[in-house]
């Protein structure tokens, strides 16, 4: 049975300084396959995972998040990667805003579409049908400033027909500019109309941003140019708005998983400056206020691959593990299942002893190895949890009380069962039971008559025998552990349990 040490004892007791000592000599072996792990093909998945975790703090200022990634834009090579990022983002959830800046600087569009004639009949090929009286998009900045310039500009228009349309008649039936060549039309305007490409109209059709959607990437590009070496302002302040306005986690998702690791470095060390943590964080209330103390406090004592491995054992064991069982991973593996297979057991006093061990390390090293202890326990629930039965005894033998999901009958540390149910209730749930049966039987003749029975329904008539054998492979569970307020399947108890033990000794050892 694997112990999991849930409650802090009251006294230290007598101590075996072997079983101690070997333990610490495991968990240094487990450190080294987790490494092996990370080295060997995993390092980009390890990143992502700390980015998943780092995107979780919530000890932010809006106008300190905005400062922490305008930071970030500053840096060599930022604009590369992070300010086309931001932009896009930008397009994506803001097209207003970019839209905005660019009606002020519209007579870019003039070398947008010149010589392009896709771009051209995406944008201005927009005018109203019969019956309708709106133009559109470019078509409708294309037709204003015809009529408002027709004295210097009517003839650059190209008809499709024979002879060209007046002002006079398209005004009073506009859907007359469907017959316009409009490619012509528009490659006309780029060589002789040079005014409409910084006029109102042209800006107007562009101010919602729609436009940027015929490609992206160019604008992107052209962004960046009025940011970095134009310093336009106006684009500045959308991105200092979007900035304040995101969410960090938003944000951090998109960006970090795309730096070098001296920019995610820098950029943690930055974070570390602005978080305060709170009371809460000490609880350990929230999934990331581990790193929130640590970035707070503790950043410079610590590398970005400690890092990594930290947050591998502490906040993604479970995706560790999975990692772990790859192919590729075989041999790691191996050494992990032969470890977690030899684990030495300890008495409540050796492994109090062990954790005070771990209190006389700086803060960092606590951490990790309290973190590691808990992914070793976690890998031998994983191997341990594969039935109902050596999940319950596990319950027992660890003093967790614990109700199955689908009773109400509460189990208690001796294994015996405790009936919330009436002695009234049993007899009126006997007798819908015995109505149920009669029912199953009626239907059961008509099911294996048909020829349409299927798998769920020969399942559903099984022996008592063949339900108590797919139920010992697995169940869901009430627990003490969180005063059962969520049920725990099989595949989750692992998981469950060892964040447990982590967080009482994390509480206890480095948050007290």
């Amino acid at each position: 049975m694997i112990q999991l040490f849930l409650q802090v004892p009251t006294d230290d007791g007598n101590v075996d300084t072997d079983a101690v000592r070997a333990r610490r000599s495991l968990l240094d072996k487990a450190e080294s396959v987790i490494k092996s792990v990370v080295r060997s093909g995993g390092r980009y998945e390890a990143r992502m995972w700390l980015c998943s975790t780092i995107s979780s703090i919530h000890l932010l200022d809006p106008r300190d998040q905005r400062d922490l990634f305008l930071d970030l834009l500053e840096m060599k090579d930022s604009r590369r990667d992070v300010a086309a990022r931001l932009l896009r983002m930008i397009f994506d959830k803001k097209p207003v805003k970019a839209g905005s800046v660019l009606a002020k600087k519209c007579h870019m569009l003039e070398k947008f579409f010149q010589g392009n004639p896709e771009r051209i009949l995406q944008w201005f090929c927009h005018f109203a049908a019969t019956g309708e009286s709106a133009h559109k998009k470019g078509a409708r900045a294309l037709a204003q400033f015809a009529f408002v310039n027709r004295d210097v500009c009517w003839e650059e228009l190209e008809w499709k027909g024979r002879h060209g349309q007046s002002p006079a008649v398209v005004a009073t039936k506009p859907h007359y500019f469907r017959d316009l060549d409009v490619l012509q039309t528009v490659e006309n305007f780029l060589e002789y109309v040079p005014d409409f490409w910084s006029s109102e109209e042209l800006a107007d059709s562009v101010k919602d941003g729609e436009i940027l959607q015929i490609d992206t990437e160019y604008f992107v590009d052209q962004f960046v140019y009025l940011m970095y070496e134009g310093n336009f302002k106006d684009v500045w302040q959308v991105v200092e708005d979007f900035l304040m306005e995101e969410q960090f986690s938003t944000l951090s998702q998109y960006i970090l998983i795309h730096l070098d690791e001296q920019r995610l470095l820098h950029f943690l060390k930055t974070l570390g400056k602005l978080i305060s943590p709170n009371a809460q964080c000490t609880k350990l209330a929230f999934p990331c206020c581990w790193l929130e103390v640590l970035l707070s406090a503790h950043i410079d004592q610590i590398s970005l691959d400690e890092l990594i491995l930290l947050n591998c054992v502490i906040a993604k064991g479970r995706q560790l593990w999975h990692l772990m069982n790859d192919e590729e991973h075989e041999e790691e593996r191996r050494r992990m299942d032969e470890l977690v297979r030899t684990m030495n057991d300890l008495t409540d006093a050796d492994h109090f002893a062990l954790i005070k061990d771990f209190m006389g390390t700086k803060f960092p090293d606590a951490l990790k190895w309290i973190g590691i202890q808990s992914w070793v326990i976690f890998c031998g629930l994983s191997k341990l949890c594969k039935s109902a039965d050596s999940c319950e005894s596990l319950f027992t033998g660890n003093s967790i009380e614990f109700r199955k999901a689908y009773d109400y009958s509460l189990v208690q540390n001796d294994g015996c069962s405790v009936s919330h149910t009436s002695d009234t209730d049993d007899k009126d749930l006997t007798r819908s039971s015995h109505k149920k049966r009669k029912r199953d039987k009626k239907r059961r003749r008509h099911r294996y008559d048909s020829d349409e029975d299927n798998v769920d329904q020969l399942l559903e008539l099984g022996t008592f025998t063949g339900k108590r054998a797919i139920e010992s492979q697995c169940g869901s569970w009430y627990l003490s552990t969180d005063d059962f307020s969520a049920p725990w399947d099989i595949a989750d108890i692992p998981d469950h349990l060892s964040t447990c033990y982590l967080r009482v000794w994390l509480k206890w050892a480095c948050f007290r």
